[in-house]
C-alpha cells in the first residue's frame, strides 16, 4: 500500500516534533526498525509531510516506552484531526503561511503572553484601530483589508477560552491622534478598559519613563499550551513574524517577556492610568 502523503500543516508538525522528542536521544533508523518503517518514512512523519495514525503514535510510543497516557491519547487524536478543519481554512493561500500557522497554534494556546513596543497587541485592539493599522501597514486592495481585517477580529475569539491572556502595552502606543476620527482612540481605551475587567485578562502598562531597553528587540508573544505540547514563542519584524518551539529560544524569550513586565506599571496601577488615558480624550 502507497503511503498518502499529508500536507504538511503546522498540527502534523507539531505532531512529528513531538514523536521526535519523545524519541530523545534514540538513532532515528532504531527508531524506524521499532515500527518496522524505513529511515525515510519516520523522517517524513516527524516533519509532518506524511500522516501518522493514531494507532501508530499509540503503539510508537508503546515501544518507545513512552509513560504518559493522557500526553499520549492528545497526540494521537491530534493525529487524526482532518487537514481541512477550523475557522482560518478560508485564509489558506491568501496570507503568509508562517501567520496561518500562528493563528492556529494562537487558537489552541491556554496562556498567551505578549508584548508590543509601539502598538496595542492585536487581541485586544478595536476593529477601527485595526483598520487604521492595517491600513497603514499594507498596500493591498479594500477586498485583501477587508479580510485581514476579518482574520484579526476572528483570531480574538480565542479571549473567551484562554486560561489567561498577560499583555504589556505601551504607553506611548496610548497617545496617537486620528486627526479624521477622533473618536478611535477612545473607543480602543475603552476596549482595553473593559478587558482588565475579564477574569482571565491581566492587562500592564509599559510607563513612557521605562528604560528604552524594554521591548526595543521586537514585539514578543509567547504561547503554552496543554500537556505535551511545546511551548512557542514569536517575534515580529517589519516583514512578518517568526515562531520557534526551539526550548532555549522560547526560554529566553519568555525571560525577556519577564522583565518587561517587572518594569511595567502593576494591574490595578495599569488600569487607573488607562481611565486617565480615557478621561484625557473627553477633554
Amino acid at each position: 500500500m502507497v503511503q498518502k502523503r499529508a500536507v504538511p500543516t503546522i498540527k502534523r508538525r507539531r505532531v512529528g516534533a513531538q514523536l521526535r522528542r519523545w524519541r530523545g536521544p534514540m538513532k532515528s533508523g532504531d527508531a524506524a526498525k521499532l515500527m518496522g518503517w524505513d529511515i525515510t518514512r519516520l523522517s517524513r512523519i516527524e516533519r509532518g509531510t506524511y500522516r501518522v495514525s493514531s494507532e501508530e503514535v499509540r503503539a510508537f510510543a508503546a515501544k518507545l516506552g513512552v509513560d504518559d497516557e493522557p500526553g499520549i491519547e492528545e497526540v494521537a487524536l491530534a493525529a487524526e484531526e482532518p487537514a481541512g478543519a477550523g475557522w482560518w481554512v478560508p485564509y489558506t493561500g491568501h496570507i503568509q503561511a508562517d501567520l496561518l500557522d500562528f493563528v492556529q497554534m494562537e487558537a489552541e494556546a491556554e496562556v498567551i503572553r505578549v508584548q508590543h513596543h509601539a502598538v496595542v497587541p492585536g487581541l485586544l485592539q478595536s476593529p477601527a484601530y485595526i483598520r487604521e493599522i492595517i491600513g497603514y501597514q499594507s498596500t493591498a486592495n479594500s477586498q485583501t483589508l477587508g479580510m485581514m481585517l476579518n482574520l484579526r477580529l476572528a483570531r480574538q475569539s480565542v479571549l473567551g477560552k484562554l486560561k489567561r491572556l498577560h499583555a504589556v502595552v505601551p504607553e506611548a502606543a496610548l497617545y496617537p491622534k486620528f486627526d479624521h476620527d477622533p473618536g478611535i482612540m477612545r473607543d480602543q481605551m475603552r476596549r482595553l478598559i473593559d478587558a482588565t475587567e475579564m477574569p482571565n485578562i491581566d492587562i500592564q502598562v509599559l510607563p513612557l519613563t521605562s528604560h528604552p531597553r524594554y521591548g526595543s528587540n521586537g514585539a514578543i508573544t509567547t504561547l503554552s499550551f496543554k500537556h505535551p505540547w511545546a511551548p512557542v514563542a514569536s517575534v515580529d519584524g517589519p516583514t512578518g513574524g517568526a515562531h520557534t518551539e526551539e526550548a532555549e529560544m522560547v526560554a529566553f524569550l519568555a525571560g525577556e517577556f519577564e522583565k518587561i513586565a517587572q518594569a511595567a506599571l502593576p494591574y490595578d496601577e495599569s488600569r487607573l492610568l488607562l481611565r486617565e488615558h480615557l478621561e484625557r480624550l473627553h477633554k
